[in-house]
């Protein structure tokens, strides 16, 4: 899973886990955490729900070609087994359960209201007080439903509507012990994968794959995630980020609401990189839309070194992960001071891990992660929060269940829980 092998050390060795470390002329000096930091695990709702067959990943799954390396399933089977979930949260020590609400099951077809699955979500968010954790609720965590692929998705401007009405009629159900919330996670995803080789060699088969579900459902077009036209997608999701947030606020005006952005520590690869025109069309659309909101989500694993068309591969021998990522921790301190000052916002980090089969190497990149993140607060960048992807090894899109991000191990026959010793260990610093 992984080549090379660094020199493995905890730095954070010696280290007071519930304080941020600075260090002048050699003199270490401490500041404590922001009063209220979260500590926090997350999981997708179509990633560890299981049976949500409404939703346009469902459709995307079951059509040829398939580009899927199998089908969600049954996933975590989290959707009746969200009390466990819950307490293996509360067992580590955290604060903070961050999970989506799954529009195709809210509103299966369009207009259709199911108040059963309100009441299901409203049931998680009181699980969450009850516990004493803070819910973190992502409104659109990718998966849309299928009537709205078929509507022609992020791509039509008409589809706004939709979006903002959802966002409203889940919020008065369910606002009220909400903690915190994002309208959308990872909205520049489409745009950083353009860059990606893999993703280019696979866009003919995303048409053909497409159109396949498009048949499927009856439709003349399927426009999902992360295969929609992204210059015609943007400034539909702009807005929709926009109107979805006024849309929570009018229900309740204090709940600090954002987004979350996928951000790698961007850095030239080569003497004739376009690493400059890549942070103008990934990311600074969505840094200019988050000037708006209370907060703004990191989502890192690693760095990308940028050519002039393209990511390059990592370094010769650099260590990797299951997902081909370089073995990076550093990368989150860098992009925490990035989005920081481009947005002048507080940071929350929504998402960051590893997908690896050796949790050693997990223990190991939470500790560098968090080392460079204290590094970065002691700097003076507002962070308010480190949520850890994932807590569940779960359905990770088109590799499926091999890709292991999670706390938590999952039975793929029995959905036992078992903690590894990452889990362990994230909760032993949190509840320093």
């Amino acid at each position: 899973m992984s080549r090379g092998e660094p020199t493995r050390r905890n730095v954070l060795a010696g280290a007071t886990a519930g304080v941020v470390l600075s260090s002048v002329a050699g003199a270490q000096s401490v500041r404590p955490l922001p009063r209220g930091f979260l500590w926090g695990a997350a999981t997708a709702g179509h990633q560890v729900e299981g049976g949500n067959i409404n939703s346009d990943s469902w459709v995307a799954e079951h059509v040829t070609p398939r580009l899927f390396a199998e089908p969600s399933g049954d996933a975590c089977d989290s959707y009746h087994r969200y009390g466990e979930d819950i307490a293996l949260v509360k067992a580590m020590g955290l604060n903070t359960y961050r999970f989506g609400i799954e529009w195709s099951r809210i509103e299966p077809e369009q207009g259709e209201y199911s108040i059963a699955a309100l009441d299901h979500y409203k049931r998680m968010i009181s699980a969450c007080r009850e516990a004493g954790l803070h819910p973190f609720v992502t409104y659109s965590h990718f998966t849309v439903p299928r009537w709205f692929a078929g509507a022609g998705g992020w791509e039509e401007k008409a589809n706004v509507d939709h979006f903002v009405r959802f966002c409203e009629r889940a919020t008065r159900h369910l606002g009220a012990d909400i903690g915190h919330a994002l309208t959308f996670n990872e909205p520049n995803l489409a745009a950083q994968l353009r860059w990606m080789p893999f993703f280019q060699k696979m866009a003919q088969a995303f048409t053909a794959a497409n159109a396949a579900a498009a048949r499927a459902i009856g439709a003349t077009r399927f426009v999902a995630t992360p295969t929609f036209d992204i210059d015609r997608a943007l400034p539909v999701q702009l807005e929709a980020h926009r109107r979805g947030r006024e849309a929570i606020k009018g229900v309740r005006p204090d709940l600090p609401v954002g987004l979350s952005v996928a951000l790698h520590d961007e850095q030239a690869g080569s003497p004739d990189s376009r690493l400059q025109d890549k942070m103008a069309q990934v990311y600074q659309p969505w840094f200019d839309a988050a000037k708006e909101d209370d907060f703004i989500g990191v989502q890192t694993y690693s760095r990308t070194l940028v050519g002039r068309d393209t990511d390059l591969p990592p370094p010769a021998g650099a260590e990797t992960t299951q997902t081909d990522m370089e073995f990076y921790p550093e990368a989150l301190g860098a992009t925490v001071r990035l989005a920081a000052k481009a947005t002048g916002r507080p940071v929350i980090v929504t998402e960051n891990g590893i997908a690896t089969d050796d949790d050693r190497r997990r223990i190991v990149y939470i500790d560098r992660a968090l080392a460079s993140l204290r590094a970065a607060m002691a700097d003076g960048v507002d962070v308010r929060g480190y949520i850890h992807w994932s807590l569940l090894d779960n359905f990770e899109w088109n590799r499926g269940y091999h890709a292991k991000f999670g706390l938590v191990a999952v039975d793929r026959t029995t959905f036992r829980r078992t903690p590894k010793p990452s889990a362990a260990h994230f909760g032993r610093l949190a509840r320093r």
